[in-house]
């Protein structure tokens, strides 16, 4: 037998830097990869090589490219949470590299599909890793698309979708692959990738930690925790059924989710607006009669929330518990979970016509976007609620108010601004307009929407961070800065939460 001749079965494999030579094998690569994705340009693969050429790997196998990847340098720090693959990229360009950041971050990879099983992704992976190892780089961030979500929108959000990957029971190629190769989730971001429609445009934000980082020192920044707003002046007005009135609602968490919100706010019992439509003229059997839509509203909300990816504080509804009727305020979380704060102080009208009892606690609820305490309307005009709330950790406090001329509304407006001086806490107050001539006892409607800050030179200069107009449908957005707040409370002009005077008065509180 004569001498075998190894070359002969020798197959050439190749992790290296991609060049110029490499781009039509990669836009070949990229159309079998993502046949229904917008692909990369030229000018996109150019504007990488010139930027950040070391970034940019491939493999090559026999003389073909079967496996590339692209990356940029960020301070992650600096972009939202929220971010999209456009946001972090410039729209694929690069541009926003910068050669001073912390993170490295991973924008594609892509594998030919005739070469899957040969740990081609890995060897693009351990690239990355090798380079944040060599550029002393803190960590690998990628948004990592989730291709068979699809499958499962119907029935799982997101989240539980993830849980579900992470928990072995559903296998996604990505997701999968990225947890067995060392990233753990992050976050998830909606709208990561618009085209991306298995994954239902979902992207898991995801890190690998360089644990043989080395912390340079004369880095600075000043850090922000910006939380949006969207505050709805709602429009009281004759409707002929409860699709009628979700319509209108989505309406509203559509326009929040388009400006980038973390909240939206609803009005105080704007649901009497279904009273419209229930033909039942005394007071006290109507508001029964509206009660029967709970569960109607709650599974409006929970969905919208989840839907648009935007906490909803659901103004108040009127429910019916053990035969008594309380005026009830709902925080819907936009990972699908429920809160619900009882008003506490029930103004005379509501004892009069309605007979609504009163709740007996304030709660604080945990967000993505930090702690936050709801007070429907009567309820911020008794300072005692707020300092008691904020004592809690409440850095914004969510006030729905429905008033029926302007005096109730400077009310309310006047102590939503005290509160906020006061504690230095924001608050936010959304009030109905209009008018329900079809129902008794809801004749007219006064509002100013706004958001509101303590008075200090970091904060707007007459502590309002934006007002509806009086009296018109509308909304308000703004944007609250909790680190701004949290910088304040410990080194302001004036430190109302740090001065009290504890030694002259406390208060107690039974609940």
């Amino acid at each position: 037998m004569s001498k075998i001749e190894l070359s002969n079965f020798e197959k050439k494999i190749i992790v290296r830097n991609i060049t110029r030579d490499d781009f039509e094998q990669i836009f070949s690569l990229q159309a079998k990869c993502f046949p229904n994705m917008a692909p990369w340009k030229r000018e996109h693969l150019e504007s990488h090589l010139s930027i950040f050429p070391e970034g940019q790997f491939c493999v090559e196998y026999d003389g073909k490219i079967i496996g590339s990847c692209s990356s940029l340098i960020i301070n992650f720090d600096e972009y939202d949470d929220k971010h999209t693959w456009d946001d972090i990229t410039d729209e694929g360009y690069i541009t926003n590299h910068n050669p001073e950041g912390y993170n490295l971050y991973g924008i594609e990879v892509m594998v030919d599909p005739e070469f899957q099983g040969m740990k081609i992704g890995k060897r693009l992976y351990e690239a990355r890793k090798d380079l944040a190892r060599k550029m002393n780089l803190k960590s690998i961030i990628i948004g990592g698309r989730i291709p068979n979500y699809h499958k499962y929108e119907d029935s799982l959000t997101p989240r539980q979708y993830v849980e579900e990957v992470a928990s072995k029971n559903i296998y996604d190629p990505v997701l999968t692959f990225q947890t067995m190769n060392g990233f753990t989730v992050m976050r998830i971001n909606p709208g990561y990738l618009p085209d991306d429609k298995a994954s239902a445009k979902y992207a898991t934000l995801m890190e690998w930690n360089n644990i043989d980082y080395r912390p340079r020192t004369k880095r600075h920044f000043k850090t922000s925790f910006p939380v949006r707003i969207t505050v709805i002046q709602y429009m009281m007005k004759q409707i002929e059924s409860f699709e009628e009135f979700a319509k209108q609602v989505e309406y509203y968490v559509d326009v929040a989710y388009d400006f980038g919100s973390d909240f939206a706010v609803f009005p105080e019992i704007f649901t009497t607006q279904l009273m419209s439509f229930l033909d039942e003229k005394v007071p006290s059997k109507a508001v029964r009669k509206l009660s029967e839509y709970t569960e109607e509203y709650i599974a409006l909300f929970t969905d919208l929330a989840v839907k648009y990816n935007v906490n909803i504080v659901g103004g108040s509804h009127f429910v019916e518990e053990d035969e008594h009727i309380y005026n009830i305020a709902y925080l819907f979380r936009r990972d699908g979970t429920i809160e619900k704060q009882y008003k506490i102080h029930v103004t005379p009208n509501e004892k009069k016509w309605w007979g609504i009892q009163p709740g007996d606690k304030v709660h604080v609820f945990d967000t993505d976007c930090g702690k936050i305490a709801i007070q429907i309307c009567y309820d911020i005009q008794f300072p005692e609620l707020t300092r008691y709330a904020v004592d809690q950790g409440a850095n914004i406090i969510f006030v729905p108010f429905c008033t029926d001329d302007r005096q109730g509304y400077l009310r309310v407006r006047y102590c939503a601004q005290a509160r906020a001086v006061e504690n230095q806490v924001y608050t936010v107050i959304a009030g109905t307009v209009g008018n329900l001539t079809q129902v008794e006892n809801m004749d007219i409607q006064y509002a100013q929407s706004g958001i509101f800050t303590p008075s200090d030179f970091e904060f707007a200069r007459d502590g309002i961070i934006g007002e509806c107009h009086p009296n018109i449908e509308t909304v308000v957005v703004g944007d609250v800065d909790l680190e701004i707040l949290r910088r304040q409370r410990k080194s302001g002009t004036v430190r109302q939460l740090r001065d009290r005077r504890s030694d002259l008065f406390e208060t107690k509180y039974n609940f």
